[in-house]
């Protein structure tokens, strides 16, 4: 008998369970981490939540994925995979899903090559939620902690790293360091070098002619200050015109405010931008398309993060942060930590990103002969 050819929805149904496997089996989503909620997941892929509702099932029926009553669902730790009984690292990061899986790959590779193992919590972008997760975690009798903590909406950021760096285990934060704070700054951290990554994109588009570059970012992110700087830095040195920074929360950054932004981009004359993130980017990429707007002939852009950058419609170039050197790292300060009882050194350490050069900017800028633009 001939077999029935699969309907749309039941192909993306199975295709949606193979991706959620692979994301469990190659430590996207690392043993004890928190899936996300099935709504998240659902506005994340477009799919519909009884679609990912019946992926999620699949995985539970293959003992990949463990579903807790009031508390979520998260994947299975699974006997005899490297396991051990050595050290145990609790891990704080703000999402599960875009700029974390790599750092979490780094972290889980680097404790599992050391014989120790990974807690995961996740905070959800939500103060009261981190306070209860980083209590939880040393609760539960971590080693140690690898932390990603908010400390950008604070008032008093300070104050918040000085009480985690309180806590009665070594504390290695990552992604995060109070630059405002300069000699004060007395935490632990490895961190990407945000400004360098901005000034390194703001040179890149200079030396393609470029003479009047604008600024998109996300004004709630917690990098958005120090790529803020690293572009004025840039700006200042070669002797640009300032342009007005376009700045949405990332809720806010849709196709109308994207169309905007062109629409701004146009009216102060610039000729490139650097935008942050993927998203925010590809959306961009859209609405100057809709405004007959070339890129890059007209416009020259540059995203940061280089998260999914290379599958954009115009794949574009990106200023890429060291995910997975950077949470390798993380890792490998904190068991030194752990191993030398505290008498080492306080390593505060900024990795400097890639810019990784692809269509969105040219190989050439029509602009090159001009000293001004």
């Amino acid at each position: 008998m001939e077999a029935r050819p699969q309907s749309a929805r039941e192909l993306k149904f199975r295709r949606l369970a193979a991706e959620l496997r692979r994301r469990v089996l190659d430590g996207t989503w690392p043993q004890g981490s928190k899936l996300p909620t099935e709504q998240a997941l659902a506005a994340e892929t477009g799919l519909s939540v009884t679609t990912v509702r019946r992926a999620y099932e699949v995985l539970v029926e293959q003992r990949l994925i463990e579903r807790r009553q009031g508390a979520g669902t998260f994947a299975a730790v699974r006997p005899g995979e490297g396991r051990s009984p050595g050290r145990v690292v609790g891990v704080l990061v703000p999402t599960t899903s875009l700029y974390y899986p790599r750092v979490l790959q780094g972290v889980e590779m680097t404790l599992a090559a050391a014989g120790a193992r990974m807690v995961l919590a996740c905070s959800q972008y939500d103060r009261a939620v981190e306070r209860e997760a980083v209590e939880r975690l040393v609760g539960s009798g971590v080693d140690g902690l690898l932390l990603v903590p908010l400390l950008h909406e604070l008032a008093d950021p300070l104050e918040r790293a000085a009480e985690l760096m309180r806590l009665p285990v070594p504390v290695m934060l990552m992604e995060r360091r109070l630059a405002a704070a300069g000699s004060r700054d007395t935490t632990e951290h490895v961190c990407t070098d945000h400004e360098s990554g901005a000034y390194d994109a703001v040179r890149h588009l200079y030396d393609l002619g470029h003479r009047r570059i604008a600024l998109l970012l996300r004004g709630d992110g917690p990098h958005a200050a120090a790529i803020t700087s690293g572009f004025d830095e840039a700006v200042a040195e070669l002797g640009l015109p300032e342009t007005v920074p376009v700045s949405e929360s990332r809720d806010d950054w849709d196709a109308e405010q994207a169309d905007m932004a062109v629409d701004m981009i146009r009216a102060d004359g610039a000729t490139a931008a650097l935008c942050f993130g993927d998203r925010e980017a590809a959306l961009l990429l859209g609405a100057a398309r809709r405004a007959r707007v070339r890129v890059p002939e007209d416009l020259a852009l540059i995203s940061y993060d280089n998260e999914f950058a290379d599958v954009a419609e115009i794949p574009l170039t990106a200023v890429s942060p060291p995910k997975h050197r950077l949470g390798r790292l993380a890792a490998e300060l904190l068991l030194q930590r752990l191993a030398d009882d505290g008498t080492g050194p306080v390593h505060q350490v900024r990795l400097r990103p890639r810019l990784v050069v692809r269509a969105s900017c040219g190989g050439a800028s029509p602009w090159s002969s001009r000293s001004s633009r």
